[in-house]
């Protein structure tokens, strides 16, 4: 009786000292909400987080019904949604008469993935508030929920435990600078206790869990790698680049996600290179219409978009853009060499989705957040380059050394296979 009465005395202390900053959070989120709306009058971007959100609770309303039995997905972006893919593939199959929710932070994924046919109601999660976190939970009524790798909303995961509605962290990554391991973060540390289980990526995010006490940890790795590894059982066939790489007979480089800063270094590679032969595929990261013009000024070799190729002979092109979605993954298909934008920039995008296909991935120098890229550097066949003549370097010596190409692809391929599986480490631990 003693130790429990402590227990309580403990946790009521703690909350006590949590309010403040917890009450903080909550006046920085409304004011959030205010400066966003205005702004997203004059951003477009921001216009989408807005308006969708206006949407949410009619959304769920549509097709929720009171006596569904329902599981939540929520993710940030399209990253995580491709983490978050394979658990509700499982979840669809293992229990086919439930439907699911799945929710979206960032506009970048919401309005690539709205239209996807593995949720039952895709919508914007509404604003992390205590009054749309109770909605919410009233309209979508969850049995189990899954937040992927990185979300972390206060007043949600607080309802989400105060209802006693099991919750899980699918692919988490924690690192030392996040706010639980600041002073001022007990109110986010106390949210994590919504989480039964914590299923996370690597040795660090465990250790840092447990030093604050959560030891409902297991590491299963990334359910990503069970998401690329279903690639190849697909038709990755693409008619109008089977005509530009003249049926894979040309050497191909496919440039993925890329932003400005890649582009810059990668336009000077193409116009100094003297083989006419090596065809290039450039995916940007964004394709709004000021940075595609800017991306075909710089270049000097002959260039074709994906939105104009209709009637052309593509074979006499060597770099083709694609200024389009959902193109990008079986683009790499095509790819001899990949290299994966923003590592001069915010950092590197997904590296997965090339490397499954078996090739060599070349990534720019910000990548330290991302442990894919890290596990696949160490493994030893992604590269990493620091300016503009190393890019050249590996550029070169990976074209016309074959034997190394291929060693490096196999490598990759080896790599994807040997992390599979965390899907069904996961779906274990589920009743």
């Amino acid at each position: 009786m003693r130790q429990s009465s402590n227990f309580i005395k403990r946790n009521v202390i703690s909350l006590n000292k949590d309010l403040p900053m917890f009450f903080l959070y909550n006046i920085l989120t409304y004011i959030s909400i205010f400066f966003i709306r205005i702004i997203a009058l004059f951003n477009k971007k921001l216009g989408l987080f807005v308006a969708g959100r206006k949407q949410s609770f009619q959304i769920l309303k549509d097709n929720i019904l009171p006596t569904d039995k329902v599981f939540w997905i929520h993710v940030a972006s399209l990253g995580e949604y491709e983490q978050g893919l394979p658990v509700m593939e499982q979840l669809k199959q293992k229990y086919p008469t439930h439907k699911i929710v799945l929710t979206f932070f960032s506009p970048s994924g919401y309005e690539v993935k709205k239209n996807n046919t593995i949720a039952d109601a895709t919508l914007y999660l509404p604003m992390d508030t205590l009054a749309n976190a109770k909605k919410f939970l009233a309209l979508c009524h969850p049995e189990q929920v899954f937040f992927v790798k990185y979300e972390y909303w206060p007043n949600y995961l607080n309802q989400l435990r105060q209802q006693n509605i099991p919750t899980y962290l699918v692919s988490g990554i924690l690192r030392p600078d996040q706010v639980f391991f600041k002073w001022y973060g007990g109110f986010y540390r106390t949210a994590l206790k919504a989480f039964r289980y914590f299923f996370v990526q690597n040795e660090v995010s465990k250790t840092l869990l447990n030093q604050l006490q959560y030891n409902n940890v297991e590491i299963v790795g990334d359910t990503r790698f069970d998401r690329v590894s279903q690639i190849l059982e697909q038709d990755n066939k693409l008619a109008f680049l089977e005509a530009f790489t003249l049926n894979k007979m040309a050497k191909t480089i496919v440039i993925g996600s890329s932003w400005p800063e890649d582009e810059k270094i990668l336009a000077n590679y193409i116009n100094n290179t003297q083989d006419n032969s090596i065809k290039f595929i450039f995916a940007p990261h964004n394709i709004k219409k000021d940075q595609i013009d800017n991306l075909v000024q710089n270049l000097k070799k002959p260039t074709v978009l994906h939105s104009e190729h209709e009637g052309k002979d593509l074979t006499q092109y060597n770099v083709y853009i694609i200024d389009a979605y959902s193109i990008l993954t079986k683009a790499y298909s095509y790819a001899d060499i990949a290299y994966i934008g923003g590592g001069f920039g915010a950092g590197i995008h997904n590296i997965l989705e090339a490397a499954t296909y078996g090739v060599p991935v070349i990534i720019g120098p910000n990548y330290k957040k991302f442990q894919e890229a890290k596990d696949l550097i160490t493994f030893g066949s992604c590269i990493v380059v620091n300016s503009q003549s190393e890019l050249d370097q590996i550029f070169d010596e990976l074209l016309y050394n074959d034997a190394k190409r291929i060693e490096l692809g196999k490598t990759s391929n080896h790599f994807i296979l040997k992390n599979k599986n965390a899907t069904e480490k996961i779906m274990k631990h589920i009743h």
